[in-house]
């Protein structure tokens, strides 16, 4: 994919509702504008990187691009879980967000105890990679630190 890494900025917007509450694992959702933008060659799948809300600190992260074969989406989504625990949510905050690398594609799950099984593996298999010395020096990344409010910004 020579798109990655990919460099994106965006309002959290509310998304499905099930995160949190029918997964434990909560998500911060780009608009359909955002995700409309992304490049055709990232793949509906699994990522992993780095993320921002707002001015605050660089959290390693995981993202599921695609429709969510298990709950059968019919608009594409990008939902990013940050591997933080926040007091509260950030909706209309800047999420900004670099992908990093790909972990797998998107399947469908015969339960929500399988799904959320294989969302705690992704999760630890992210930290293990972005704790790689290549991927640490994207936490440092100008564009985490860059005032801009602009929607969308891939490169620095």
């Amino acid at each position: 994919m020579k798109s990655l890494p990919y460099f994106c900025r965006g309002e959290v917007v509310r998304g499905f509702g099930r995160g949190s509450k029918e997964l434990g694992i909560p998500t911060a959702n780009f608009s359909e504008e955002v995700v409309d933008s992304f490049p055709s060659d990232i793949s509906t799948g699994i990522y992993y990187g780095w993320a921002c809300v707002g001015n605050g600190d660089v959290h390693k992260m995981v993202a599921s691009i695609g429709w969510n074969p298990y709950y059968k989406n019919v608009k594409k989504s990008v939902e990013t879980h940050i591997i933080h625990t926040f007091a509260g949510d950030f909706y209309g905050e800047i999420l900004s967000i670099i992908i990093v690398g790909y972990i797998r594609p998107e399947k469908n799950f015969s339960s929500l105890d399988a799904l959320i099984a294989a969302i705690q593996d992704d999760i630890e298999e992210a930290k293990k990679k972005l704790d790689l010395p290549e991927h640490q020096k994207l936490k440092e990344d100008n564009f985490f630190h860059t005032a801009t409010v602009s929607n969308i910004s891939n490169g620095h």
